[in-house]
């Protein structure tokens, strides 16, 4: 029992770990309506267990903070709460749909966090930018966020998934993290 709760803690660390230095050399690309986060690849490491999700969630309020308080970041401490929401819920739906694969890929899984991004960072990109709600807006902020994250999710994450599955890598640091994941959904 105590190994597995510091197995726990070690992976959810290492993902936030990775999430941040992944993001750190990329701060210009990361916030404002066309934003290319690579570590948002990660966002599919919950098809092998619910664990990575906090390390997800951590990792993404690490960098939203940074982001905010060196003015890298146009949402300033909103997105902290926002962003890493976001991030929150789409790591969870990609973890509640990992079982919906197709040719063996979990498409449905890379899917939420280009949807759930587009839609959540879209918004707080729009109400930010325009003072209100104007729609011919959110579609072009939800469009490009959505497109920035489809390129981590898609081009990046799948392989990632693949490869980890195919050299078992992801069985041995995944595997024992979730005690009944049954009982999660």
């Amino acid at each position: 029992m105590r190994n597995n709760t510091v197995k726990k803690m070690a992976v959810t660390a290492m993902v936030a770990a990775l999430y941040f230095a992944l993001s750190l050399p990329f701060m210009t690309l990361l916030f404002g309506p066309v934003q290319l986060r690579i570590a948002e690849a990660f966002t599919l490491l919950p098809v092998f267990s619910t664990n990575p999700i906090a390390g997800l969630t951590l990792g993404c309020v690490l960098v939203n903070a940074f982001g905010a308080f060196t003015s890298a970041n146009i949402l300033g401490p909103l997105d902290i709460v926002i962003g890493s929401a976001a991030t929150l819920f789409a790591a969870f739906l990609s973890y509640h749909f990992r079982e919906v694969r197709f040719k063996g890929l979990p498409l449905l899984s890379a899917l939420m966090p280009v949807l759930i991004n587009g839609i959540i960072i879209g918004l707080e990109l729009t109400f930010v930018m325009s003072n209100g709600f104007d729609f011919t807006l959110f579609l072009i902020n939800a469009g490009q966020v959505a497109l920035g994250e489809a390129i981590a999710c898609f081009a990046l994450g799948l392989p990632l998934v693949k490869a980890l599955e195919k050299t078992g890598i992801a069985k041995k640091i995944f595997s024992d993290c979730d005690q009944n994941p049954q009982k999660i959904a």
